[in-house]
């Protein structure tokens, strides 16, 4: 009955665990050695452990002859491949057996199942790894101190190195960080109060990185015999939270002395763009109409703009400087404000970019005072490029006016013959005509460059070229002409209205004086807008301008393409002149015997 009663119980066992002879043949087992060994044959009794368990270690073996040889007790842990492949760790508890006659005659093995907890510890140790977290631990009874594999690498130590109490409080950096660990470790020894704390500690060579310490005592008796923790490696986010928290802080303060600066921060994981008050204030835009995000911010921007500030913000994500940007915005009221805005990149472990944070302001005064210094330079070029021209001609025209002058007169002098002396009075008259000619087309010219962009004023278009259309009509019947305007009527544009009428007047006579006489003369005249700017052609089925000889000189002064009693050469270098003085550009396509363009480029009134 005790027999039995005695393989009931082992059978029942909450142990997986065998008994073999001393030639390794079962004796007895419990149902769990069978279910945690996974072993599909049921009766194992009289068969040798090795032909059952068969993908046990040589090393296993040795341990096995050696508790049957000595008496004797031994643990050991073995990773077992199953025939299916799956990965199985078992706890190896060996202990040899008498019978009653004292002799050896086997093994009691017990195998426990570890798998679940060698996987935990094997997770539990990537994570610590991952997040550079490692243990560390000081016992105050048996005076020994613990420090993980991962901590000794940060500290930069050896791994067989030992260490103290001490010891690990000196590793942190002297001065309020020392005082500060010891100050938490002391709380925790005396009243048993835990710590969580961003410190600084300073490794082997020297180095400075932040690291979070987490510890806690273990209280026996109002004594503590045991403090133990984590510490974790925080350097870099520890180092771009106080970057982030300088900018801020300077950003902060430059906001409080200067009220025409706004902050921004754009989240880029969730890509939420945030402005305080101040931002909303620069844009003109109301934070009930402003959704936060990229896209809205673009929409403000000027087209001509827009592209380029987009490109740029896609590499100030990819790249780790700072950033300056200018662009132009429209205010809901469409007017036209100039923003500056300066930014950097904030990334975590691994350069991942988090966030752009930056600051913007209105340059709108700053940019309209750098235009006015542009166009008075580019006046004051035109005007010194006139002198020029005044001086080129005054040396080579009016120098040639003078030496014929001065023969007519030497021969007016000497001559006695009436008819010749007549002759000569009427070469004078010519040559004097001729010099007032000069002089008057100089004086246009200079009075061209003078005149300031700010006389510009709103012109309905289409109107201003039925003004000049009516002005030639009489002209236009003469020559049989056919005329066709394309403009829109609410098309407006920024010019002095003397020139623009002088343009369209010399462009139109141009267009008849040079016109074919192989067919009836056609003027078309169309424009349209791009953007601010308005192009206007010209365009004619004359006689043409061969460009490939006279391209270059086309706009210069008493440059003439064709035989006309009337050509003086003298009109399109006015008109270029006046074109660019109100801001604009002139091009000129031309085939021979076929007909001209003109494009002019002049500024849009929004």
């Amino acid at each position: 009955m005790e027999t039995r009663s005695f393989n009931f119980l082992f059978k029942e066992s909450i142990y997986p665990m065998a008994v073999v002879d001393n030639q390794m043949r079962f004796l007895n087992h419990s149902k769990l050695w069978l279910k945690d060994l996974d072993i599909a044959d049921p009766d194992i009794i009289g068969k040798s452990f090795y032909d059952v368990v068969p993908n046990v270690t040589q090393e296993i073996k040795n341990i096995h002859q050696f508790c049957l040889e000595h008496k004797t007790k031994l643990n050991k842990n073995q990773k077992i491949i199953q025939p299916d492949g799956r990965v199985q760790w078992l706890n190896w508890q060996i202990k040899g057996w008498n019978n009653k006659e004292n002799n050896q005659s086997g093994l009691l093995i017990v195998a426990e199942d570890i798998t679940t907890d060698k996987k935990n510890e094997k997770l539990l140790l990537n994570i610590q790894n991952i997040a550079n977290i490692g243990g560390w631990e000081f016992d105050f009874i048996s005076n020994k101190a613990f420090l993980s594999d991962t901590l000794k690498q940060l500290h930069g130590l050896p791994l067989d190195y030992e260490i103290n109490l001490e010891k690990g409080l000196n590793f942190y950096k002297e001065g309020e960080h020392r005082r500060r660990i010891t100050q938490v470790v002391n709380e925790a020894m005396v009243n048993g109060t835990p710590w969580d704390i961003e410190i600084v500690i300073v490794t082997t060579n020297g180095d400075e990185r932040w690291v979070r310490s987490i510890g806690e005592c273990e209280i026996v008796a109002n004594k503590c015999i045991r403090i133990y923790g984590t510490l974790q490696d925080i350097d870099q986010k520890k180092r771009i939270e106080i970057h982030n928290k300088e900018i801020s802080e300077r950003l902060t303060m430059a906001t409080t002395d200067a009220t025409n600066l706004g902050i921004w921060e754009y989240n880029i994981p969730d890509a939420h763009l945030v402005w305080d008050d101040n931002l909303y204030r620069i844009y003109g835009v109301a934070k009930d109409n402003f959704s936060e995000t990229i896209d809205a911010w673009e929409a403000i921007i000027h087209p001509e703009d827009k592209l380029r500030c987009h490109n740029v913000l896609e590499r100030a994500i990819s790249e780790d400087k700072k950033y300056s940007l200018q662009f132009k915005i429209f205010w809901p009221n469409g007017e036209i404000r100039h923003i500056r805005t300066e930014f950097t990149t904030s990334r975590y472990q691994k350069g991942k970019p988090i966030r752009l944070i930056g600051a913007a302001w209105d340059n709108t005064e700053s940019k309209v005072a750098e235009q006015k210094l542009k166009d008075l330079l580019e006046i004051t070029n035109g005007q010194n490029e006139s002198l020029l021209n005044f001086a080129h001609i005054v040396s080579h025209n009016l120098r040639s006016h003078s030496s014929n002058l001065s023969m007519l007169t030497s021969f007016l002098n000497t001559e006695e013959n009436e008819h010749e002396k007549k002759n000569l009075i009427k070469m004078l008259t010519d040559a004097s005509i001729s010099l007032n000619d000069t002089v008057t087309h100089l004086s246009e010219v200079v009075h061209v460059k003078t005149n300031s962009v700010e006389k510009m004023k709103k012109i309905k278009l289409r109107q201003a070229v039925k003004n000049v259309e009516n002005n030639i009509s009489a002209l236009l019947k003469e020559k049989e002409a056919v005329c066709n305007i394309d403009i829109d009527k609410s098309l407006f544009i920024q010019a002095v209205p003397a020139y623009l009428d002088s343009i369209f007047l010399n462009l139109f006579t141009n267009s008849l004086k040079y016109c074919s006489p192989k067919r009836t003369p056609i003027i078309n005249v169309a424009a349209k807008q791009n953007n601010n700017k308005v192009s206007i052609t010209f365009s004619d089925n004359g006689q043409g301008i061969d460009l490939d000889k006279h391209g270059k000189k086309i706009f210069g002064m008493y440059k003439t393409f064709h035989r006309h009693k009337d050509s003086k050469g003298i009109g399109l270098f006015i008109t270029k002149n006046q074109i660019e003085a109100m801001k604009g550009s002139i091009e000129v396509e031309s085939v021979v015997d076929k007909g001209t363009t003109f494009t002019l480029t002049l500024r849009r009134n929004i």
